[in-house]
């Protein structure tokens, strides 16, 4: 986990959401997918936007041995820095391209981690049974009282208007930031 938070440092990605631009994992984050990644027994995990690596770092520390990550970010600068952090790990893939296409070249997966825009298509890269997890997400209580995303907010539309995912909101204790997860189910 150094590793990653030096390397967040060393580009500029917070390790807390500041204003609009990109931060690395939180750590509330990281802990619940270290959690679910923990359980992915000869199993795959995939993440869309690597950043530098700060949430692969949390989810390769706890994932069994038996289990592969791949990451895929596009930008060359972040995935140098993601491939640093991982060194040594065997178990990770970092790749630089378009997570969806890439990902989509090692489906299906146990577990996805989307860390960057959504996509419809994004639980076709799971198995039935696996999950998906997206962040950066306010929980509906703590967004000002005019903010648009109280009630249109496509990433809860997706996640909870997909048939194919049981899906629920889980607010991080700080209660300024939550993560949508979803069960593929269909």
């Amino acid at each position: 986990m150094v590793r990653a938070q030096v390397a967040a440092a060393e580009v500029g990605m917070p390790l807390a959401r500041e204003g609009t631009g990109p931060s690395a994992c939180l750590p509330g984050v990281g802990r619940f997918l270290a959690v679910l990644a923990a359980g992915c027994l000869g199993g795959r995990i995939g993440e869309m936007g690597t950043g530098v690596g700060v949430g692969a770092a949390w989810m390769a520390s706890a994932m069994p041995a038996d289990c592969r990550l791949v990451t895929v970010e596009l930008d060359p600068g972040r995935v140098a820095a993601a491939r640093r952090v991982s060194a040594g790990e065997a178990r990770v893939e970092v790749v630089q391209g378009d997570a969806f296409d890439e990902l989509a070249l090692r489906a299906p997966f146990d577990l996805v981690f989307v860390d960057g825009g959504p996509s419809d298509r994004v639980v076709e890269l799971l198995r039935i049974g696996g999950r998906l997890v997206f962040d950066d997400v306010t929980p509906v209580e703590a967004l000002p009282a005019d903010s648009p995303y109280r009630e249109n907010d496509p990433k809860r539309e997706f996640f909870f208007g997909d048939s194919r995912l049981v899906a629920t909101e889980v607010v991080l204790p700080d209660l300024r930031n939550s993560l949508l997860v979803g069960t593929r189910v269909g």
